[in-house]
């Protein structure tokens, strides 16, 4: 008998069909109740009520993200003045012995007066007019310098956002990366961040939203654990506020 046969065929689903029957159960039997023949209800959807309206005060947000951060190998400071950030940035670029920068394409960044405050280090700003040659630019630069849009406390991760000023590869191929968060984009919980993004318009929607849990981690099935292959091995979060 050919196994395309419809008899043959008919009868392997049967067969199947009365050993998954069996199967369940099994299962149901060990448990104390009878096989389940329909899909139960599910009326709930989202996250529960109790999570929905947990909520940290600032000081609190910020501890915890930088406890969180700092546990997955990071490096936090906290300042009370944008103004009080080019000195620390300096400073962290001089201990890591860095030659090269690459930062977002923001009037913020721009401002920061790393040029002329360590003319002996190449400094660029991402092009998106050119990728292509923005993108060299970022593989070979040391230190990576970004505005983070949003930090979540309870996870500890910070989200960047891409476009045009703010090419994806400034946070992810440097080997150090540089974050600055103001305190005012801190938030408890990641719903809240994933809401706000889900409100932007269509047209007004980021080219990539990056979540970025403190230096790049990564693992083989044997658990062996290796920093910075897949993103920066260094990464510092400079909160202000």
């Amino acid at each position: 008998m050919s196994k395309s046969d419809p008899e043959f065929l008919s009868k392997m689903s049967k067969e199947s069909q009365a050993a998954e029957k069996q199967f369940i159960g099994n299962i149901a039997s060990r448990l104390g109740r009878s096989a389940i023949s329909s899909a139960p209800e599910h009326p709930f959807r989202g996250a529960p009520e109790f999570w929905t309206s947990y909520e940290l005060g600032r000081e609190e947000q910020i501890a915890r993200f930088m406890s969180n951060w700092e546990a997955a190998g990071g490096f936090t400071e906290r300042t009370a003045s944008m103004s009080d950030i080019p000195a620390i940035i300096v400073r962290i670029l001089e201990e890591m012995n860095a030659t090269s920068t690459i930062r977002q394409n923001l009037p913020e960044l721009e401002q920061l007066g790393l040029d002329e405050k360590l003319p002996e280090l190449r400094h660029y700003a991402w092009d998106g007019l050119d990728a292509e040659g923005s993108l060299r630019t970022a593989e070979q630069a040391d230190a990576g310098i970004v505005l983070a849009d949003f930090a979540v406390a309870y996870t500890g991760s910070m989200i960047v956002t891409s476009s045009t000023e703010k090419g994806r590869s400034v946070s992810l191929l440097p080997n150090i990366l540089i974050a600055i968060i103001s305190a005012e984009r801190m938030h408890t919980r990641l719903g809240e961040v994933m809401s706000r993004v889900a409100a932007v318009p269509g047209e007004q929607f980021p080219a990539g939203v990056h979540f970025i849990s403190g230096p790049s981690r990564s693992s083989d099935i044997e658990n062996d654990l290796t920093i910075g292959v897949h993103g920066p091995g260094v990464a510092f979060a400079l909160i202000v506020g």
